[in-house]
C-alpha cells in the first residue's frame, strides 16, 4: 500500500453513497422523533469492539455509519428542537463544510491557506457589519479584528482574555503573571452564562472576584445595584476591571440596558464586555436594534455564527475594535513560525488567537452569505422571534400552563400547572417528571431550567425550518405528556 487513497471510480461511488445518506436525512427530516430515548448502554454496546487491524469494506461502513450513528442522531435538523440553543444548520453549509475539509487549510498561517484566511477576516468584518459593531477615526470606517472559534463559551473566554491581557498590560501581566495584584473584579448579572464563571477560573482571576449582579423582574442586571457595588469595591481596596453586558442571557433572552452599561464602564474605566453568543444577531433588526443601543461601545462582543446565522457547528466569533488588541494579547515570537514572516501585508491569524492548527470555519459562513444573502438571514430571525411570541400567547391564555417570561427573543420559560390546584413544591416534581417524560417520548426535544428558583420548561425556538404547526404540536405534545402523568 503506497497511500490511502481510493481508486477515482471507488471514490465516486463513496461521494454518491454519502450524499445519498445526506439526501436522506434532509428529505425525512420533518417525519423523524426529535430524540430517540437509547439508554446509555445501549449506545455504548453499538461500539463496544477492539481496535481494528484490518479495514472493511467502505459500503458496509457507510451502512453502519447510517445505522448506528445517522439514522439514530438527535434531529437538530428538524423542526422539533427546542433544546438550549440550537440551530438546524443549512443546506449550503453542508456542502461548504465538505469542500472546506477536502482542500483541508490549517488558518494559523497565511500562506498555509490565503483564500480561507482573507476570506475569515471578511466573514469577522461582515459578522460585525450585520450587528453594526464599529470603529471610526475621524468618520472612516475602520477593519474591525476578531477571532473565529469553537462557540459562544470561547468568544466569552477570548473576550475576557484581552479584557485582562490589555487592561493590565501596563503591569506586564503576562510575563508576572497575577502574583501580587489587587483581585480583579468582574460585574455580570445573576443570569449570565456559567462560562464567565469557567473563564474566570481559567484566567487566574478567581470567581470570588466575580460579582454577580441581582436582576430586576425582566431579568436584566439592576444597574444601582451594580453601581453601589462598584463604590464598596473601590472602597475596600479592589480593582474594579470588567462588565458583562447580556444581549440575550440564556434563559430568558433579557438584553441588558447595554447603553446604561458602557456609561457605568466609561465612568469608572471598565472594560466593556457583551456577551452576545445568543442574541447578539439580532441586533440586525430594524425592530429590535433599540434593545441594542451601547453595544457598539463595546470593547469586545461575544456572538456565536452557528445560532442566528443557522450554522452547522462549530463557529462562534469574539469580535473587538483592532487586530492589535488580539495581537497584543497572544503574539508571541517562535523562529518556526517567524522565519519566513514577509512584510506584505498579511496577517497571519495565529498571531491573534490562542490556537495555531485551526480548521477554516469561516468557509461555510462566507458560502451562507453569498448564497442567501443578510436579508435572508434577517427574515428568519424574525420569523424565529415572531413564533416565539405566539408560543407565549398560546401558553398565556391556556388554563393548563403559567408563563414566566415575555419574550423579546426566542426563549420562553413556563410551568405545565394542570388543573391549578397544586403549591410551587408540587409544581417543580410535576414539571421534572414531564421534562424526564418528553425526552422518553421523543416527538419533540425540549429540556428544561431553572428560573426563579423554579422548575420550568424552556423552548428556544432558533431553526429556519419551524412554521407555526410546529409550535402548535409542540404544545399538544407537551399536554399529552403532562396529562398522561
Amino acid at each position: 500500500m503506497n497511500d490511502l487513497d481510493f481508486t477515482q471510480k471507488e471514490f465516486s461511488k463513496l461521494l454518491d453513497v454519502a450524499c445519498e445518506l445526506v439526501e436522506k436525512q434532509y428529505s425525512e427530516m420533518y417525519k423523524r422523533p426529535a430524540y430517540r430515548p437509547f439508554t446509555p448502554t445501549e449506545v455504548r454496546s453499538w461500539f463496544d469492539e477492539a481496535l481494528p487491524e484490518e479495514g472493511m469494506a467502505v459500503d458496509a461502513l457507510l451502512k453502519e455509519a447510517d445505522e448506528k450513528v445517522l439514522q439514530t442522531a438527535t434531529m437538530n435538523l428538524g423542526p422539533h428542537m427546542y433544546g438550549y440553543v440550537m440551530a438546524g444548520g443549512t443546506q449550503i453549509s453542508s456542502v461548504a463544510e465538505l469542500l472546506a475539509n477536502t482542500v483541508n487549510q490549517n488558518m494559523g498561517k497565511w500562506h498555509l491557506g490565503p483564500a480561507m484566511n482573507e476570506i475569515e477576516q471578511r466573514v469577522i468584518q461582515w459578522g460585525a457589519d450585520f450587528i453594526e459593531y464599529r470603529r471610526e477615526i475621524d468618520g472612516v470606517p475602520e477593519q474591525i479584528g476578531g477571532t473565529l472559534v469553537s462557540g459562544g463559551s470561547a468568544a466569552n473566554l477570548t473576550g475576557l482574555t484581552v479584557a485582562r491581557n490589555v487592561f493590565f498590560e501596563k503591569y506586564k501581566i503576562r510575563e508576572t503573571g497575577l502574583f501580587g495584584q489587587k483581585p480583579f473584579i468582574v460585574y455580570g448579572s445573576n443570569e449570565t452564562h456559567g462560562c464567565v464563571d469557567k473563564s474566570l477560573e481559567l484566567l487566574g482571576i478567581g470567581t470570588n472576584n466575580y460579582r454577580k449582579i441581582q436582576c430586576n423582574a425582566d431579568y436584566t442586571i439592576d444597574l444601582n445595584a451594580l453601581k453601589s457595588q462598584i463604590e464598596q469595591d473601590k472602597k475596600d481596596g479592589l480593582q474594579p476591571f470588567c462588565v458583562i453586558g447580556n444581549a440575550g442571557t440564556v434563559n430568558t433572552g433579557a438584553i441588558d440596558d447595554l447603553d446604561i452599561l458602557a456609561d457605568i464602564a466609561q465612568e469608572h474605566g471598565l472594560w466593556f464586555h457583551v456577551d452576545g453568543a445568543y442574541g447578539g444577531l439580532v441586533a440586525s433588526l430594524d425592530s429590535h436594534k433599540h434593545f441594542y443601543k451601547g453595544m457598539e461601545r463595546a470593547d469586545s462582543v461575544a456572538v456565536d455564527f452557528h445560532k442566528w446565522l443557522y450554522q452547522p457547528f462549530e463557529v462562534g466569533c469574539c469580535l473587538v475594535k483592532n487586530w492589535e488588541l488580539l495581537k497584543k494579547t497572544y503574539y508571541k515570537r517562535a523562529s518556526y513560525l517567524a522565519m519566513d514572516a514577509k512584510d506584505d501585508g498579511r496577517l497571519d491569524l495565529n498571531g491573534h488567537h490562542f490556537q495555531l492548527s485551526r480548521n477554516a470555519k469561516a468557509f461555510k459562513v462566507w458560502m451562507s452569505f453569498k448564497a442567501y444573502g443578510a436579508q435572508a438571514f434577517r427574515d428568519m430571525i424574525q420569523k424565529d422571534i415572531d413564533l416565539t411570541k405566539y408560543l407565549a400567547r398560546l401558553v398565556d391564555d391556556a388554563k393548563d400552563f403559567t408563563l414566566f417570561n415575555e419574550p423579546d427573543l426566542s426563549a420562553v420559560c413556563f410551568q405545565y400547572i394542570g388543573d391549578g390546584t397544586k403549591s410551587d413544591e408540587e409544581l417543580n416534581r410535576l414539571n421534572q417528571k414531564i421534562i424526564h417524560a418528553l425526552e422518553n417520548d421523543g416527538r419533540v426535544f425540549i429540556p428544561g431550567s431553572q428560573l426563579l428558583g423554579q422548575t420550568v420548561i424552556r423552548a428556544c425556538l432558533i431553526n429556519h425550518r419551524k412554521q407555526q404547526e410546529h409550535v402548535d404540536f409542540l404544545v399538544k405534545v407537551i399536554r399529552d405528556v403532562a396529562e398522561s402523568l
